[in-house]
């Protein structure tokens, strides 16, 4: 469940940004999440439903792009993202292990708003 601190976080700074532009209303929120978060898209849309209710961002619509965990093999140095559940390299088929160059991500991407100055 910490999706909802998450949702909290994002719907704060969503609702000082479109505060700052002047905006009544926030219609969209955009997200880039990690696969390696464990963040799910339903669990992230009921939340920020709930704790948007009576706020400009209420029934604003929700995006959101996953993005893949990237990984390296320790044998043959492959950068790779990871399949599904698997770990293992699609080249020499051993593990491979978390390189830390994506999957961890977590922002608002971006806000479509009305009635700003």
């Amino acid at each position: 469940m910490h999706e909802a601190s998450a949702a909290q976080s994002i719907l704060r700074i969503a609702l000082e940004e479109a505060g700052r532009r002047g905006a009544s209303r926030v219609t969209r929120l955009s997200l880039v999440v990690g696969e390696a978060t464990g963040y799910m898209e339903e669990s992230l849309a009921f939340f920020l439903g709930e704790l948007s209710r009576g706020s400009p961002a209420e029934g604003a619509a929700l995006e959101v792009r996953y993005v893949k965990t990237g990984m390296r093999c320790p044998s043959c140095g492959l950068e790779f993202e990871r399949n599904g559940f698997s770990f293992d390299c699609p080249r020499c088929g051993s593990r491979g292990e978390l390189s830390g160059a994506s999957g961890d991500e977590f922002y608002l991407d971006s806000i479509e708003i009305e009635g700003s100055d």
